[in-house]
């Protein structure tokens, strides 16, 4: 092989390494719980969360390969350099130690271990369980340069094989008809864009940015060191993990309406999945969920630990790579001990935050040619964004925050002042006012220099 060329079998493998990074434990239960809720609505629901859950990221991982950015904090930049750190500190603690990590231990302890605990020994078991997650996790992270091996080639193929066993028993033994199944309030007249905002819990258009940098070093690791190439081969490996996920997905989404022929709406996802399991294959299933659910998780763990301490040892050098992986697996070790609902609860306000500053840093990096990466568009835009998302985070927070006086103002003066506000897209009004804003500025600046 030519050293700067990659073979289909290395775009198989990274594809297959970037579609176990980003699929974890959001990517399991918040499409099957979506699909409970919107019932015979699934479809449209489906299409919205499709967009958000892999229509984003993908534009994500393409935008970090077209404008040939080393990482978050290179595409960032654009804005100014203060705000990258901000902004890509913020994220990565985010998807990170304080929300996905724990989220991930949390998630494979309730799904795989907890239906095989006695009740009174809940909280121990966690903790051991937790501990014995983020120890593992951070004994595979502490060789970077192996998780190709590790995720892609490995940890992967391994649990597509498992949850396909679950998926091809649900679809050729349906538990109910999807058409009549029950429609919760939220999915009736908007289902598409329920779905879009239900998208944000997987963080993968988050994640996209965070993982940008292990598909680049995974690509040079094959000898491809022309930047041009590097952008190429970003996008075809994305496209394998784009299908992939997408299939995956509706398959989830699909069972989860189905299930409501035999079930009522569960609390969350996870308790969704675990009766699924055992409607069909009894104690068996609920030691095939365990499988399933732990390696999903464990693999994005270690992506997650990796790409978090990568880019802060690149912004704090004098602080080395294997200090941060340390910190990243204990901090979430003990925040997976505060239980899966609550994880979800208080990382739904700063996700819609910090979503559509996202979503719009994508969506400037790739219509960049068109203003020539002006600074002053993606100024403004990033900037009425964040006055924005403060208002949609705080209409998504815990009811105790809610309910206060400065909340309820906030949420009054939001929902008649900015259109979309009650579906969770009261951003993006103000995102297309700055971009026009700075697109204008950008233009007269250079008539008056020419």
């Amino acid at each position: 092989m030519n050293s700067n060329k990659l073979t289909k079998k290395d775009y198989f493998f990274i594809g297959s390494m970037l579609f176990g990074l980003f699929f974890g434990a959001g990517n399991l239960i918040f499409p099957v719980h979506m699909g409970q809720a919107a019932g015979g609505n699934v479809l449209m629901a489906n299409l919205g969360f499709l967009v958000t859950a892999i229509g984003l990221p993908f534009l994500g991982v393409i935008a970090m390969g077209l404008t040939r950015s080393n990482g978050l904090f290179d595409m960032a930049k654009r804005v100014n350099k203060a705000y990258a750190y901000i902004f890509t500190i913020v994220l990565y603690l985010v998807i990170g130690p304080f929300f996905a990590l724990p989220r991930l231990a949390t998630t494979s302890y309730q799904i795989g271990i907890a239906p095989f605990v006695p009740e009174q020994n809940t909280k121990l078991v966690l903790a051991i369980f937790s501990i014995v997650f983020f120890v593992v996790a951070w004994v595979v992270s502490r060789k970077p340069g192996k998780i190709l091996d590790y995720v892609g080639k490995f940890l992967n193929p391994i649990f597509l094989l498992l949850l396909g066993v679950l998926i091809v028993l649900a679809f050729l033994n349906p538990m109910g008809s999807v058409s009549g199944s029950a429609i919760q309030e939220a999915y009736v007249n908007n289902a598409f864009l329920t779905g879009f905002t239900d998208g944000y819990n997987t963080l993968d258009a988050l994640a996209s940015l965070a993982f940008g940098i292990i598909v680049i070093n995974a690509i040079r690791s094959k000898g491809v060191e022309e930047p041009s190439e590097i952008a190429k081969d970003t996008v075809k490996s994305g496209v394998i993990t784009l299908l992939l996920m997408g299939l995956i997905y509706t398959c989830l989404s699909y069972m989860g309406a189905m299930s409501l022929g035999k079930f009522e709406i569960s609390e969350n996802g996870g308790i969704a999945l675990a009766q699924i399991a055992k409607y069909y294959l009894g104690t068996g299933g609920s030691i095939l969920l365990a499988l399933i659910v732990i390696v999903a998780c464990l693999k994005t763990a270690i992506g997650l630990i990796t790409a978090f301490s990568e880019t802060f040892a690149e912004l704090f050098p004098s602080v080395s790579y294997n200090v941060f992986a340390v910190f990243a697996s204990i901090l979430p070790c003990i925040f997976a001990n505060f239980g899966l609902n609550n994880i979800i609860s208080y990382s739904l306000p700063v996700l819609f935050f910090i979503y559509p500053l996202a979503i719009t840093l994508i969506l400037l990096s790739l219509a960049g040619p068109l203003f020539n990466h002006d600074k002053r568009v993606y100024q403004m835009t990033t900037l009425l964004t964040v006055v924005a998302s403060f208002f949609d985070a705080i209409n998504a927070s815990p009811e105790w925050i809610k309910k206060t006086d400065f909340a309820q103002n906030m949420i009054e003066f939001a929902k008649n002042n900015l259109p979309f506000y009650k579906l969770g897209m009261g951003w993006v009004t103000p995102a297309l006012v700055g971009l026009v804003i700075g697109y204008v500025w950008y233009i007269l600046s250079r008539k008056k220099e020419n």
